[in-house]
């Protein structure tokens, strides 16, 4: 028995963890992965059985994953963040969430044969989609800049919002079973003293947690332990003193957390997502495994139909009113709401409210996880399918991943940019310096202002159709935690890094370990102050297309000695920047970028004449 229980649990977490690993791979969400698995072991061969393997503890687990999972979640919600976006995603999040509840609870009632309190809180349950649902799928569709910042937006912000609604709908259906009511007059009273209890102790518990962080009263090493150990403090403590009351005090326990000034949350944040992703991919392995394929012949054909109300009805209703006035064209708002899958919150609070209504008797409440199961796979799976096609039809998708993304607005990368735009890259500039920032928005290019890798860049950097990342900033720190950061989400090949001066001339004991695994930009010996140099001495920016009659070799003998070459752009159009050795040789078609002091006059005929001369609009660097 003993070998059972570890193998199933050694099995969950391993199980688990390769579904991220694939999901992170193919670029789709890890939902879908995890729940295969769940069904897999369970309904379909009965080799995993949650209740028999947890027993009493099952209940217990579920509730603490569940109530971490929505704490991390409220961490994101900072309400200064919101008060930067604009009105078409707070609407979504609002008047867009009130349509989607009503619509998914309407259909559930109607089509499955739910009770009216039953189907609304399945509707509570999907409205939320969620970033990390939204997220893969924007990099396999690549819409529009527009059509991806309000879909990333609202998906940030509808997740503690939409966890919140559930949680308080959910204790409104408790508070009604447990005092046998009939009315609302019976009901109001105890469920008001139930969301009291709970926003008292979140708050009291994010305060007081909070003035520790602030204060620097924990060392290091206990500060996310510590967090750790005060959500679950919270959770159980306000479960005790009113029942099912914990989900709501952790909920805004984070919230408060997250808009206190002065605390510091980045470290948190990553050991909580850390925590969240081992705590979710178990999760939906359990919960997964404990469907019964009777209850799914039991929601039947009527699933359906509720996915395709909330499809077809809830999300262009949401888009189409909360966007009037914005200035979206139809092809944008079609978009928009095509893309709505749901994900996280809805299946993790689905699991654990089906577990204890079915435990109070409540009739339907069997067929919650299912349902919302199904609703989750078919809006992922079909926009996973149908949005790049769609995207592609309505002409508001991005080319390939052939973007850029740099580290560092200098002048050198100021101008570089500018090249890469001109043939067609979309190029995006990352730095904590804001008057490098501002010259680089006045000539026109794209820009993140803020420490490309922080937490904040996480959320509001858009990547979509970006391939590749160089790192050219002074600071060598900084290009070597972007090298870090960005090889995960670009692959180890497309993330680049120039070297300084100081790591050039620098011992060994100023060198960067090699363990960041970032290929070197531009070759051996180059680095950003010998072209700060080049650009002093009046070296230009030269684009040049390789011909028959003028290849590769020539052209390395007509501008040998005069600067260095940078980029290549092969002829599909894909950008391969020089690196420590050119794996593929140029060739007729390949357009070739370099950084080169102009050439005498006597030598520019003989260059036109080979068909090789730089084309015309080469930059001039700012000196």
């Amino acid at each position: 028995m003993h070998d059972t229980i570890l193998l199933s649990l050694t099995a969950i977490v391993v199980l688990g963890i390769a579904a991220q690993w694939l999901a992170w791979r193919v670029k789709v969400p890890a939902i879908l992965f995890l729940l295969l698995i769940g069904i897999t072991l369970g309904p379909a061969f009965g080799l995993l059985k949650p209740d028999e393997l947890f027993g009493d503890l099952l209940f217990p687990i579920v509730s603490l994953a569940v109530g971490v999972i929505l704490f991390e979640g409220s961490l994101t919600l900072r309400f200064r963040e919101i008060q930067g976006v604009s009105s078409t995603i707070v609407r979504m999040v609002s008047l867009g969430a009130v349509i989607s509840w009503g619509v998914a609870a309407t259909a559930a009632h109607w089509f499955v044969g739910l009770d009216w309190p039953i189907a609304f809180l399945f509707g509570a349950l999907v409205v939320v989609t969620g970033p990390t649902v939204i997220a893969p799928l924007l990099r396999i569709v690549r819409p529009s800049p527009r059509v991806s910042k309000i879909l990333r937006w609202e998906a940030i912000i509808i997740d503690p919002i939409g966890a919140l609604l559930a949680v308080l709908v959910y204790e409104f259906i408790v508070t009604q079973s447990q005092t046998g009511a009939a009315g609302l007059g019976g009901v109001v009273l105890p469920f008001l003293e139930l969301v009291g209890l709970g926003v008292v102790l979140g708050v009291a518990g994010g305060w007081l947690l909070g003035q520790l962080l602030a204060r620097h009263a924990l060392p290091d090493y206990l500060i996310n332990v510590t967090v750790l150990a005060a959500v679950l403090a919270v959770f159980t403590a306000s479960n005790v003193l009113a029942e099912e009351s914990g989900l709501l005090a952790v909920t805004v326990m984070g919230i408060w957390l997250a808009n206190m000034r002065g605390v510091p949350l980045d470290d948190i944040l990553h050991f909580k997502e850390t925590l969240s992703i081992l705590f979710i991919s178990g999760l939906f392995i359990l919960l997964a495994a404990r469907i019964d394929p009777a209850t799914l012949s039991q929601v039947g054909f009527g699933a359906l139909l509720v996915l395709a109300a909330i499809v077809f009805v809830a999300q262009p209703l949401k888009v189409w009113l909360s966007a009037i006035g914005s200035g979206l064209n139809w092809r944008e708002k079609t978009m928009i709401a095509w893309i709505g899958p749901r994900g996280i919150v809805a299946a993790a609070v689905s699991g654990l409210f089906a577990l204890k209504l079915v435990e109070q008797g409540l009739e339907g409440a069997e067929v919650i996880v299912p349902l919302t199961f199904i609703i989750i796979v078919g809006t992922v799976v079909l926009a996973s399918l149908t949005a790049r096609p769609l995207a592609r039809a309505l002409d508001i998708a991005l080319p390939e991943d052939h973007g850029v993304l740099i580290v560092g607005a200098n002048r050198v990368t100021r101008e570089i940019a500018k090249v890469l735009k001109k043939h067609g890259f979309r190029v995006v500039i990352a730095d904590g310096n804001y008057s490098e920032i501002r010259q680089a928005r006045m000539d026109g290019l794209e820009t993140y202002y803020g420490n490309p890798v922080s937490e904040a860049a996480d959320r509001k950097l858009d990547l979509v159709g970006i391939g590749q990342m160089f790192a050219m900033s002074a600071q060598s720190e900084i290009n070597n935690l972007a090298a870090v950061r960005y090889r995960h989400e670009f692959g180890q090949s497309n993330v680049f890094v120039l070297q300084t001066p100081q790591e050039v001339a620098g011992s060994e004991n100023q060198r960067i370990t090699t363990q960041f695994n970032a290929r070197g930009l531009f070759g051996e010996g180059v680095s950003l102050g010998h072209l700060f140099r080049l650009v002093e001495a009046g070296a230009e920016l030269f684009s040049t297309r390789l011909t028959e009659n003028f290849g590769y070799s020539e052209y390395l003998v007509h501008y040998e000695g005069r600067g260095e070459l940078l980029f290549g752009i092969t002829p599909n159009g894909n950008l391969r920047p020089l690196s420590d050795e050119l794996t593929q040789r140029p060739g007729p078609g390949w357009t070739l970028i370099g950084l080169y002091e102009p050439a005498p006059d006597a030598d520019r005929p003989a260059a036109r004449e080979a068909g090789g001369a730089p084309a015309a609009g080469g930059e001039r660097l700012p000196g």
